[in-house]
């Protein structure tokens, strides 16, 4: 199983982890007005707490030609166009991965697990 996307320069190579792309995609995802967070369940939760949730909540493959799909777990906040907020966070993860890893993105696949109402609500 491929761990990390490669590239080489004249100096050497450059590894970006899959660790890394999905920490890029979770905090694009995070930034989105009305997603409540990235991953599912209360675990997904503690985890964050503990700055693990990224790699739980968000799935990173490499195909054969080496274009990334990710799946990527969120809760949205009542009151928001699911839809929406779904396209708004594949543009976001899209556009982040690009500018910092160059990286060719096949797939954002979006996985909405809850709604849950905002702070105060």
């Amino acid at each position: 199983m491929m761990q990390r996307e490669e590239s080489r320069t004249d100096l050497g190579t450059i590894k970006i982890h899959k660790n890394v792309i999905a920490s890029i995609a979770s905090l694009a995802a995070n930034e989105i007005e009305g997603v409540k967070r990235v991953g599912g369940d209360f675990k997904s939760g503690v985890l964050s707490l503990i700055g693990r949730k990224s790699s739980a909540a968000i799935k990173v493959e490499f195909d054969k030609n080496e274009e990334a799909r990710l799946e990527i777990s969120l809760v949205i906040e009542y009151g928001f166009n699911i839809p929406e907020i779904a396209i708004q966070v594949q543009e976001s993860v899209r556009a982040a991965l690009e500018k910092m890893t160059n990286l060719s993105i096949k797939d954002i696949n979006i996985n909405v697990q809850a709604i849950e109402k905002g702070e105060g609500a």
